[in-house]
């Protein structure tokens, strides 16, 4: 599924009406380069489940933020992660696979730590405000998360 955001509002928007979707328990990846959206995105999802939005910020020197909304919201930043082992301090396995919603900016650093199921939204540059918002679901519970998001975002 694609989503073309024409501004930051619109991608804020989105974020809130993916929120309406989740039930606790998901992995949410987002995916793209510097100044793409992805902090834009998961303010959109906080503030869908309840969180204020300024309080989410880019926890870029700070690997996981928690917030408490509707569900407990874990937003995890690994920019700065240089391998996948300088999480292993961190426990995150708890964190994955918990009942909290889990938000993972720079998913790719993971590399095999990558959790078996998430759903991941690729966010690419269209133009100076433009994003396209590409989303991929990755295992039965997320693949019907995203059918569901489908049919909020398309309304």
């Amino acid at each position: 599924m694609e989503k073309l955001s024409r501004s930051v509002n619109q991608t804020l928007a989105i974020g809130k009406k993916l929120a309406r979707n989740l039930c606790g328990g998901e992995i949410i990846l987002l995916s793209g380069e510097l100044g793409a959206g992805k902090t834009v995105l998961a303010k959109g999802i906080a503030q869908g489940l309840g969180i204020n939005k300024n309080n989410i910020i880019s926890p870029t020197f700070v690997l996981l933020r928690i917030h408490k909304g509707r569900h407990l919201l874990q937003h995890f930043d690994l920019y700065r992660i240089k391998t996948p082992k300088d999480i292993f301090a961190l426990d995150y396995q708890e964190y994955f696979y918990s009942d909290a919603v889990t938000l993972i900016e720079w998913p790719e650093r993971l590399k095999f730590l990558l959790p078996e199921e998430f759903l991941k939204i690729k966010l690419c540059f269209r133009g100076r405000n433009k994003r396209l918002l590409k989303f991929i679901a990755k295992g039965a519970k997320h693949k019907k998360l995203l059918k569901k998001i489908h049919e909020d975002i398309s309304n």
